[in-house]
């Protein structure tokens, strides 16, 4: 109780001496930090941020709800521009935030499942987070209008605590959320329409039980630009549309089972005065032995369809719901694509599963800026080896590669078994012990030309590979996260195995266990080994050769204040030339460094390309130093599966490649040989792709450039069709320059023996006579080098335009394209981050990492993030 009073106290003289320019933090009993935090942006100071957190709560029963209020920091209008959740769903069942006058109690937390509820007047939904969802952000110039007028005065976070096996250490939880304010009047003001089924009943085994809702809008026009879903487990697929005039346009639709974030709507819908908003959730019974209602418990079933929209401010509406159940003859009309599930494969729910959001009040980086820039020359591109290999390897989920010393492939594969949603507990604990290990060779060691297989090895060892790499001797080093362990096993075929760090079945954080690690690193001067740990860990972890722990460490920031924690570190490579570690940061989608020796940061490559996945990469020093990386389907992207080659140095995108035959399916890690092959291993494919570089006629990259001004770009060009000129890429020079420049041309040496001829004429200051005939025969010398001259410069600049057309023509071709495509006005994610990328551009990946800063935004991104007038007429 003194803390909450405390908390009262702080935060009514806050509200009565103004905003702090200082961070105020109180640290209540549970230790938990509330804190509200100007943001200092030197044009800009009405920006702030607010913590809403538990105030460490320890449930006592599965299906607790619990809520707590939080008065607005300022009796003036103010406008929420961004939801960034601190919460994980093994904890927390799922959060909403409301908004309203007058909550049910402000003096401390309590059980809102009851009869009391959340507010004592109307509450309106604001936010809504459950399975992990990342991030949200809503477009420029739009905003969720709280205190002043708005009649929100109050903010009433409620959290559902499904089962509570999680605390039963008794640790307090501090879920909550950190709300991105700004008092900057938006021309735009968001607002919720809800929605959900009260009355479906779901019967045990029936395989389709459909909830329809169905009602008539009859207000002021609003623009979706953002839907979420929310089932329990028995959900397959939610979809809301739009109807008018009998024709079903689709706002959004997605599979309950994947995070229930916040997507982008279908930005070509609005929805006006006498349309019907409907919506359509299908379940299954299969598995339940009685009927399933509709109820706050885990154990019920839910049917809600979110709309995030936006209004003029004259007419905003904050809140708006709909609960009729829709008329069979109206549904009849329900497009097809509504009753088809949308899959979700295992590895998808088990990163789900393994999500955890940080617990920092700001926990974003920037995105890089790409500008254009020279990049080095790139004359090959990476080809499918469509023949290989020559006969089918019988391979299960290829979860690693790697090369042995004679440059030998070795492939890790988990034979019969696979990673499914069954897999692990909560807690990661595997559920399948009772299979046994994996009967079949998991190790093979290939031949890279032909694909044959020269050696097998890895019985009865393992129950699901994952990681492999060999270090100078030719020895094994690979994860199992079943096991939790890193093993170092021999390669002579007797499966000796010679060192294993961890315990195994056991998952943990400390020093001495892993918790699903995914990789190792070998220091090849040292012995050193580096793990990366991994699905339910976050960290880089150093051993000695020989297992003893040295060190670890998290994410690298070039600013600590925005700093954000690694999401599933899933790979890991070795610089050996530069002493580095690098580490694939799979759902941040990005590529981070750092020095092996101390875990000092050295930089981040992020790009919009990767499509907010970053699943393996590896190193070449060739060229100045080369990653090789493969990317992820993303489920906020819509960047495809592919490989990248990646210039340490200058961290341009150099090449991009796939498969000619059959598509990605999940690539999962990838090596490069000695002769420039590359191989990458598709866990969900099951296949091993090789591909080899093959001469390309160009002298810039393929992929991955950004064009800001296409003059310099054309310049750039141009300069690299004339190596002969050492010219500027931002400024063409004058042809007469260039021949002055360049004495050693025809014309060079004609001019310089004029040159020669004039000053070695002798001064006759006496005779006017011969200075007459002088200059009589230096005019017609002069006319004739200057006619010379012309007619070499024409034939010159013709000769420029004319030569190599298919390189010219195609490279400016292909920067024009490229300009235009880089735009992507169609993509509401990029920014990647485009966002995730993502106006809404916070979903597009499982950890935000892009600020609303107005002043740092590009045109694109202004372009991208803005919320779209009110158009004259609607489709």
């Amino acid at each position: 109780m003194m803390g909450v009073l405390v908390f009262c106290v702080v935060v009514l003289a806050f509200i009565s001496q103004g905003y702090s320019s200082q961070e105020n933090g109180l640290l209540d009993a549970g230790g938990c930090v509330s804190r509200i935090k100007q943001q200092h942006i030197l044009t800009n100071s009405q920006n702030f941020s607010m913590d809403l957190r538990m105030p460490g709560v320890v449930p006592t029963k599965s299906d607790n709800y619990l809520c707590m209020a939080f008065p607005v920091p300022t009796s003036r209008d103010a406008y929420i521009v961004d939801f960034i959740p601190h919460a994980s769903m093994d904890k927390v069942h799922h959060m909403l935030l409301f908004g309203c006058q007058t909550p049910v109690s402000t003096s401390n937390y309590w059980d809102c499942g009851s009869v009391q509820g959340t507010c004592v007047d109307e509450a309106s939904i604001m936010y809504a987070w459950a399975r992990n969802a990342p991030p949200t952000k809503l477009p420029k110039d739009v905003g969720f209008k709280v205190g002043g007028n708005s009649g929100m005065s109050y903010f009433v976070l409620q959290i559902h605590y499904g089962d509570i096996t999680a605390f039963r250490d008794h640790h307090r939880d501090c879920s909550g959320l950190t709300l991105q304010m700004t008092s900057k009047p938006q021309p735009f003001i968001a607002g919720i329409y809800l929605l959900m089924s009260v009355d479906t009943v779901i019967l045990p085994g029936k395989r389709v039980t459909n909830a329809d809702i169905a009602c008539d809008y009859t207000s002021y026009p609003i623009y979706p630009f953002a839907f979420r879903t929310h089932t329990h487990r028995l959900g397959k697929v939610v979809s809301g549309y739009r109807i008018r005039d009998g024709k079903w346009s689709l706002i959004g639709r997605q599979s309950p089972q994947l995070p229930q974030a916040f997507y982008p709507a279908n930005k070509e819908v609005s929805v006006e005065y006498g349309d019907i908003v409907a919506a359509r959730c299908v379940f299954t019974g299969e598995g339940r032995t009685s009927k399933t209602y509709i109820g706050g418990t885990s154990a019920d079933e839910m049917c809600n369809f979110y709309i995030m929209y936006y209004m003029d401010s004259k007419h905003a509406i904050p809140y708006m719901n709909c609960m009729e159940t829709g008329f069979k003859e109206l549904f009849q009309h329900i497009p097809a694509e509504a009753n088809v599930p949308i899959t979700v494969s295992p590895d998808q729910m088990n990163s789900m599963m393994h999500m955890e959001h940080s617990d920092h009040q700001d926990n974003r980086l920037p995105v890089e800026s790409d500008k254009a820039e020279p990049v080095p020359d790139q004359d090959y591109h990476l080809e499918q080896v469509s023949a290989w290999p020559q006969s089918s390897l019988q391979l299960g989920q290829v979860s690693g590669l790697a090369l042995d010393s004679d440059s030998n492939l070795v492939i890790f594969h988990r034979g019969d078994h696979r990673w499914g949603a069954d897999s692990f507990n909560r807690q990661a604990r595997y559920q399948q012990r009772s299979l046994g290990p994996i009967q079949q060779s998991t190790i093979l060691v290939v031949d890279p030309a032909q694909g044959t297989i020269l050696k097998a090895s890895g019985r009865n060892m393992f129950y699901l590979p994952h990681g492999i790499t060999t270090d100078k001797e030719n020895n094994y080093w690979v994860t199992d996260v079943a096991l939790h362990q890193v093993l170092k096993v021999s390669s002579d075929g007797t499966d000796r195995t010679l060192l294993v760090l961890g315990e195994a079945f056991i998952p943990g954080s400390d020093n001495d266990h892993f918790c699903q690690p995914t990789d190792v690193a070998v220091d090849t001067e040292t012995g050193n080994i580096f793990v990366s740990d991994g699905y339910c860990n976050a960290r880089i972890l150093k051993f000695s050769a020989d297992g003893k722990y040295l060190s670890q460490w998290g994410a690298g920031s070039s600013d600590r204040r925005r700093s954000l924690p690694f999401h599933i570190p899933h790979s890991l490579v070795f610089l050996p030339n530069r002493r580095e570690v690098c580490v694939a940061d799979r759902e941040n989608g990005r590529i981070q460094c750092f020095v092996a020796k101390t875990g000092e940061f050295v930089k981040e490559i992020k790009k919009e390309e990767f499509g907010g996945e970053m699943f393996a990469i590896t190193y070449s020093p060739a060229g100045g130093g080369l990653i090789f990386a493969v990317n992820g389907d993303s489920l906020h992207h819509s960047a495809p599966p592919r490989g990248f080659v990646i210039s340490y140095s200058t961290k341009a995108i150099l090449d991009t490649f796939s498969p000619s035959t059959k598509e990605f399916k999940m690539p999962h890690d990838i090596v490069e040989t000695r002769d420039g092959s590359v191989f990458v291993g598709d866990v969900g494919s099951r296949l091993v792709f090789k591909f080899t570089p093959e001469k390309l006629h160009r002298s810039v990259k393929k992929a991955g450039i950004e064009v800001q001004e296409l003059e310099e770009m054309e310049t750039f060009v141009q300069t690299k069709m004339r190596p002969e000129h050492n010219m500027s890429k931002t400024a063409a020079v004058p042809q007469k320059q260039t021949v002055d420049q360049h004495p050693h041309s025809k014309e060079g040496v004609e001019m310089e023996e004029v040159k020669k001829k004039i000053a070695a004429k002798p001064n006759r200051e006496a005779g006017v006579l011969p200075a007459i005939i002088t200059t009589l025969l230096l005019i017609p010398l002069l006319l004739v080098v200057s006619v010379g001259l012309f007619i070499c410069w024409r034939r010159n600049n013709r000769f420029e335009s004319k030569s190599e057309p298919s390189s010219v023509g195609g490279i400016l071709g292909k920067i024009r394209g490229k300009a235009v495509g880089s735009l992507n006005l169609g993509n509401f994610f990029a920014s990647h981050k485009g966002y995730s990328r993502q106006g809404f551009d916070q979903l597009s990946t499982e950890g935000s990492d892009q600020e609303r800063n107005d002043e740092d935004s590009s045109d694109s991104e202004n372009e991208e993030y803005s919320a779209l007038p009110p158009p004259q007429s609607s489709s």
